[in-house]
């Protein structure tokens, strides 16, 4: 079967390799759409640890293909979408309940071969059953998406809040929408891209900023401003050092920041303990997607979250080497590989 390996860090190949059996336990799925996430790049540069040679993908969905011996629940042509993120169940973090922080974290598309191939194995544990009707290329937001969940859960938005998101790009969006269905009242986007604005506001942001346009702290927090004082909630999902350090000047005294954007490993930025102090500020970091991968099937499969106008573009797996080792296109959303398309 053909895939996309990281071969080694700044190494990526089209290659034929072995169609993979299922084990005990395991799903044989013919892989229908895969997401590139802003993490595939960060593998392939060195940015985020991974395991290679392996086949990148983790943001997919699928059809079983094949049963592997004592798997039960699942059936061959049965649709599902993966959660990549696969727990020892054995280590202390695991028995406190935070899966996410396993010790022995494994992941597929990152330790374990992933979705941008023909092919990929997903243990049953780790798979989520999606409606054979849906749009595969739907499934395939189920692992963005609870990874947003999880964010915004510790973020603890409640009926009348007011929250700014940092980002406009599959995340943020995401983000967004989470956060209406969550009950917050006030949501800003921030973001340069005047097509991401449009959208966002269509999608629920009751408003929305460009950041390069004067003073984007004043703007949101001034007396005469967006949310005068400053938002209950920032979450930042752009992933870049600017809008880390701008997330406490926006977020009103005793509020809460969440880190969900993925900035480079070893990289810093510049943050004034006081000021957290002085104004009893939650600074939190969210990771992946800990219990909520069942919860984004189900908002996906029913429709309450709005994913067709974040796709930009889909591709075969012949282009998907291009694609991650390049930027994202200017304005683009979420570019998905479809192995059916060569």
């Amino acid at each position: 079967m053909k895939a996309v390996r990281l071969e080694a860090i700044g190494k990526l190949s089209f290659s034929e390799v072995e169609k993979p059996s299922p084990g005990p336990g395991e799903l044989l799925v013919r892989v229908e759409a895969c997401g590139i996430c802003g993490t595939d790049r960060h593998l392939l540069h060195g940015e985020f640890p991974s395991r290679p040679p392996v086949t990148l993908g983790h943001e997919f969905t699928g059809i079983i293909e094949e049963i592997g011996p004592a798997v039960s629940g699942f059936r061959e042509g049965m649709r599902i979408t993966g959660d990549p993120n696969i727990s020892c169940g054995q280590c202390d973090q695991c028995q406190r309940g935070r899966v996410n922080l396993c010790r022995n974290l494994q992941a597929i598309g990152i330790s374990r071969d992933g979705g941008f191939a023909e092919y990929v194995i997903v243990p049953q544990k780790q798979a989520f059953a999606l409606p054979g009707d849906l749009d595969p290329v739907h499934g395939a937001f189920c692992e963005p998406l609870a990874c947003c969940l999880h964010g915004v859960d510790l973020a603890e938005i409640r009926t009348g809040s007011s929250v700014v998101v940092l980002g406009g790009g599959v995340i943020g969006l995401l983000v967004v929408q989470l956060a209406r269905l969550a009950g917050a009242t006030d949501v800003v986007l921030v973001t340069r891209s005047a097509d991401k604005r449009r959208l966002a506001e269509s999608l629920g942001a009751t408003a929305t900023a460009d950041p390069t346009d004067g003073d984007i702290i004043k703007h949101i927090t001034a007396p005469d401003g967006l949310l005068p004082g400053g938002a209950d909630v920032v979450i930042e999902c752009a992933g870049v050092a600017e809008t880390v350090e701008q997330a406490p000047a926006l977020v009103r005294h005793g509020g809460t920041v969440v880190i969900l954007g993925v900035m480079p490993q070893g990289a810093k930025v510049s943050i004034e303990p006081f000021d957290l102090l002085f104004r009893e500020i939650r600074l939190i970091g969210s990771f992946i997607n800990p219990f909520t991968h069942r919860r984004a099937a189900d908002l996906i499969a029913s429709g309450a979250i709005k994913v067709e106008a974040l796709i930009s573009r889909r591709i075969g797996l012949g282009e998907a080497v291009e694609a991650i080792s390049n930027p994202a296109r200017p304005g683009e959303i979420r570019a998905l590989v479809l192995p059916s398309l060569g």
